[in-house]
């Protein structure tokens, strides 16, 4: 432990921050479920005091505080007084195509409805590889000064787009191999698989060039039947052909005929699927009766589905009639989820876009706002994890998410030192550490756009 005392402040501390390649951070507060480390007990809120020793950019040890000796006791260190130390959190959901065009192409009414042709408008009009790689940047800078690590974006993927986008995508994960992994997911409606297979085809062709994820939207207003069923099977084939995952949008409505999560898990167990399968939103698995809620939850574990929930987007959406209140909070049952073996997470989705006027692709407002939508609170200790080690997994990552002896040292400091410190403000004096340094950490003014913005 550091002879002196602590710094008295978060900002003596940030400008206290080594800048020496080797040094050791002390008296932290780390989630227990996001270390591996021996030795390290939890307290009664789910955190364990440790020391961090960095090295060349990775982390070289991290044990429990005061109690952990490696060489390089004479190395310059920073005592945090117990404030929480994170590893660089994951976004698994996002739309970063779409991202940022809400000055010049708004919701009208603020529905799933007026999202859609709105967006689908500005595609239309104004989606160029320019328009694309600038928001989409704009957007990777934005998530990487609020610590995110890695993300995965959805793509729209007809018509045109496919050969527009993706290969705008490939150039930006090229660009920022190093700072942040970069995942991508073809987005398309499920009822091109019957009315256009040769699209279809060379949207799996694209995919597979960019090694990207096979996604779709499974549910477009009707009630599931053996349509949907067929092409469920043809989706799962041509995944498995080519290797690829699947990350589908499902049931993102309050309808009560939306129900093909349960017709998702059948594909999965019927074609013996063998890679990942994340399903997003599943916003009416809410409304559902207890019994057949539970025979869906069981089913969707059994196959070995992973459940993402979007609170942010699908509270803005979802449950909207003008003049009216919302009764709905439009998010998946993740408790009853993760209590039957599923695996469960937050991400952000869209941001600044007509599906969602707000947002800033900082995991640490989702965790926030999650916490207090889904009632993570009064709940285990490890929740954590839904924006960290869980989609980490998921995307196959096995370097990201958590704060391990090897990983790179990547992590993000706080002013907190409780879970309602944590939750309480958006923190934005965050230190972000990338790599062993600490980064500016101020995300992209918004005027950058304005040019884009007045087409």
């Amino acid at each position: 432990m550091s002879e002196t005392p602590p710094p008295r402040t978060f900002a003596e501390l940030r400008r206290s921050f080594p800048e020496e390649r080797a040094f050791r951070i002390e008296n932290a507060r780390a989630p227990l479920c996001l270390l591996a480390a021996h030795g390290v007990a939890g307290d009664a809120h789910g955190f364990a005091r440790v020391d961090v020793m960095v090295e060349d950019g990775r982390i070289a040890g991290i044990g429990a505080a005061g109690g952990f000796h490696l060489d390089g006791e004479d190395l310059p260190k920073l005592d945090v007084g117990g404030r929480i130390l994170l590893p660089r959190l994951v976004d698994v959901h996002t739309h970063i195509d779409k991202g940022h065009i809400w000055p010049r192409r708004a919701n009208p009414d603020g529905t799933f409805m007026g999202a859609l042709t709105s967006a689908e408008a500005d595609r239309e009009a104004n989606w160029s590889a320019d328009d694309v790689a600038r928001r989409m940047d704009f957007s990777l800078r934005s998530a990487y000064a609020h610590g995110t690590g890695a993300l995965r974006t959805h793509i729209d993927s007809v018509g045109k787009q496919t050969a527009i986008s993706w290969p705008v995508f490939a150039e930006l994960r090229e660009s920022w191999r190093g700072r942040m992994a970069l995942q991508a997911t073809a987005l398309f409606p499920i009822d091109l698989i019957w009315q256009d297979e040769a699209e279809f085809r060379e949207i799996v062709a694209a995919v597979a060039r960019h090694g990207g994820v096979l996604g779709g939207v499974t549910y477009l207003g009707e009630a599931p039947g053996a349509r949907l069923d067929a092409a469920l099977d043809t989706l799962f084939q041509a995944a498995a052909a080519e290797g690829l995952d699947l990350d589908l949008h499902v049931d993102e409505s309050l309808e009560p005929q939306a129900r093909t999560l349960e017709r998702i898990a059948d594909a999965a167990l019927r074609t013996r699927f063998a890679g990942r399968v994340l399903a997003g939103h599943c916003c009416s698995l809410a409304i559902h009766d207890e019994a057949e809620r539970k025979r869906v939850v069981d089913k969707v574990a059994e196959a070995r589905i992973a459940v993402v929930s979007l609170p942010m987007c699908n509270m803005y959406l979802q449950d909207r009639a003008s003049g009216r209140t919302p009764r709905w909070r439009g998010v998946a049952p993740l408790h009853e989820l993760r209590a039957a073996g599923a695996p469960v997470m937050v991400a952000s989705d869209n941001t600044r876009d007509p599906f969602h006027a707000y947002g800033d692709l900082d995991m640490l407002e989702v965790f926030r706002e999650a916490t207090r939508i889904l009632h993570l609170d009064h709940s285990s200790h490890d929740w954590l994890r839904a924006v960290a080690a869980t989609p980490a997994d998921l995307m196959d990552l096995d370097r990201a998410g958590r704060l391990e002896a090897g990983d790179p040292a990547d992590m993000i400091l706080l002013p907190a030192r409780s879970t309602d410190e944590l939750l309480a403000r958006p923190h934005a004096d965050r230190l972000v550490i990338v790599a062993g340094e600490a980064i500016d950490a101020r995300p992209p003014d918004y005027a950058e756009l304005d040019d884009l913005m007045q087409r």
